[in-house]
C-alpha cells in the first residue's frame, strides 16, 4: 500500500537513486540526454527536507517516488517529481501532487507552479490532465527560475510554466 510522507534525512539516497533511475524514462524522447543527468544533489535534498519539501510516496516504507517543492512567490513551486519505472502508471505522482496541494493550502500558498518539457507526452501534457494550464507571461520568479535552468544547459524553448490552483 503506498503512503505519502516528509522525507526522512537517512533517505536521500534513496530518493537521487529514484531520480537517477527515473530519468530513463527520457530514453527514446527528443530529451534522451536528460538520462544521464545527475539527481538533485544531496546538500539540497537535505534543506528541501528540513523546510518540509519533500515527500516520498513508500511501499512497504520504502520510497518509491518523491515531490520536491519549495515557496516561490505565494505559491509552491514544485521542483522535481519522480516515480520508479517499477511503479509508473499508478496514479502515485497525481497522488504527490494532491499532497502538495494540501501542504500548500494549510502554508496559505495559492497555487502550485512548474516548470517541464512541452513535448514530452508525460511532462506538459500530463499535468494538463491534472489541471495545470500554461502560464503566458512569467512572474519574476519564473523567469528567475528560467534563467538557472538556462545556465544549467537546459533548453528553455522547448519548456513551459505551468499553474494549477492549490
Amino acid at each position: 500500500m503506498i503512503q505519502i510522507r516528509p522525507a526522512r534525512t537517512d533517505e536521500i539516497e534513496t530518493v537521487r537513486d529514484i531520480e537517477r533511475r527515473s530519468a530513463a524514462r527520457f530514453l527514446g524522447t527528443d530529451r534522451a540526454e536528460l538520462a544521464d543527468d545527475e539527481p538533485t544533489a544531496a546538500a539540497v535534498l537535505a534543506r528541501r527536507i528540513e523546510a518540509g519539501g519533500l515527500l516520498v510516496a513508500g511501499d512497504g516504507g520504502t520510497p518509491v517516488a518523491f515531490v520536491m517543492f519549495r515557496p516561490e512567490e505565494g505559491c509552491a513551486y514544485v521542483e522535481q517529481i519522480d516515480v520508479l519505472p517499477s511503479h509508473a502508471r499508478r496514479g502515485i505522482g497525481a497522488r504527490l501532487l494532491e499532497a502538495v496541494a494540501q501542504l500548500a493550502r494549510e502554508r496559505g500558498l495559492a497555487a502550485l507552479t512548474l516548470s517541464t518539457f512541452k513535448d514530452v507526452p508525460f511532462n506538459a501534457p500530463y499535468y494538463a490532465r491534472l489541471g495545470f494550464a500554461v502560464v503566458e507571461e512569467l512572474t519574476p520568479g519564473m523567469a528567475a527560475i528560467r534563467a538557472e535552468h538556462e545556465a544549467r544547459g537546459l533548453d528553455e524553448t522547448a519548456r513551459v510554466f505551468m499553474r494549477r490552483e492549490a
